[in-house]
């Protein structure tokens, strides 16, 4: 696959608790993206964050959480992007959902 010199960042980010039915949300996200045929998707596990409400996630021994923050990154063309997020817009509930243009230098 060629990818695009001009192309669109999206980065959801989610809890590790976070589920869409039988499946962790990240999961679900990923397998979805693949359905839709998008280049490709990455998920990141943060050892420490925190969100909205200010709560700190963390994975130190005597701080530990069973929710670590999760970060799902995708590259596409944006309007494989938007229609993704179109998509998969019911199963994000509460998560940050940030856009970006980037350009691609090799795929």
């Amino acid at each position: 696959m060629q990818a695009p010199t001009k192309a669109t960042l999206l980065r959801i980010y989610l809890g590790e608790s976070d589920r869409a039915g039988n499946l962790p949300l990240y999961e679900a996200l990923v397998l979805r993206a693949r359905e839709m045929h998008l280049a490709g998707a990455t998920v990141l596990r943060g050892p420490m964050g925190f969100g909205k409400a200010s709560r700190v996630h963390t994975a130190k021994i005597l701080q530990l959480s069973a929710d670590l923050p999760m970060l799902v990154e995708i590259v596409d063309e944006e309007e494989k992007v938007r229609s993704f997020l179109e998509a998969v817009g019911p199963l994000l509930g509460n998560g940050l959902v940030t856009l970006e243009s980037v350009e691609v230098l090799r795929y």
